[in-house]
């Protein structure tokens, strides 16, 4: 755990230091979901029907943006080699920089997903599973981002190969997300998506580090 929370610290001071990245990041966010207005138009609801699969679509492809540089700059100055020397596995590194990237992207969508929720007239008992379920799908889009942003390290154009890495992949995340909150708003209970997305979510957290570890030692070897 010592050396967990010491690769957490750096990682997230580097963050700090580097924060644009981060408000990038939530800007795209809030762009990508502002301009469904203009373009659909104003009708309050339409915007309410669609509201719930445009602000996953967004948090998704926003949660991309960042994931290319999760290993990309350590790999490049030779950090990744030096933490792949110390005395703790590669598996807690990852989940390390996971962690680290959720709360420098995952957290902050969160934070700004009901101010979005009110510009696209979602229902009010829609905002408590929005909330909940981006809680729970964001973390699985930084897991399984590690494995794309691992398998994509000393390759070019590794953007566009992580995409296609990465989105088949999300693709269930996003379909429960959007169902929950769906259901609720049609007047059904959504605890059958939530524990869907919990079980992606942990059966992820042990499956994605370890995949991702193998695809460091692969990139590094």
């Amino acid at each position: 755990m010592t050396g967990f929370m010491l690769i957490l610290r750096r990682d997230l001071h580097l963050a700090m230091r580097q924060g644009m990245d981060s408000l990038m990041v939530v800007m795209f966010f809030v762009i990508a979901v502002v301009l469904f207005p203009f373009g659909v138009g104003p009708e309050s609801n339409i915007l309410a029907r669609i509201a719930p699969g445009v602000i996953w679509v967004a948090a998704l492809l926003a949660a991309m943006l960042s994931l290319e540089r999760l290993f990309q700059t350590d790999y490049e100055d030779g950090s990744l080699e030096l933490l792949a020397l110390q005395p703790i596995a590669l598996e807690i590194t990852v989940m390390a920089k996971v962690v680290a990237h959720w709360l420098t992207t995952g957290l902050p969508l969160i934070v700004a997903a009901p101010l979005l929720a009110v510009l696209m007239n979602l229902p009010d008992e829609g905002f408590v599973i929005l909330i909940v379920a981006l809680v729970l799908g964001t973390p699985t889009l930084s897991l399984i981002g590690a494995i794309g942003a691992a398998l994509i390290l000393g390759s070019r154009r590794g953007g566009i190969l992580l995409s296609l890495l990465v989105l088949p992949l999300y693709i269930p995340v996003l379909i429960f997300g959007v169902s929950a909150v769906d259901a609720v708003i049609s007047g059904f209970e959504a605890k059958a998506q939530l524990l869907i997305l919990g079980g992606i979510f942990f059966a992820a957290l042990p499956l994605c580090p370890w995949v991702g570890a193998a695809a460091l030692r692969q990139a590094l070897d």
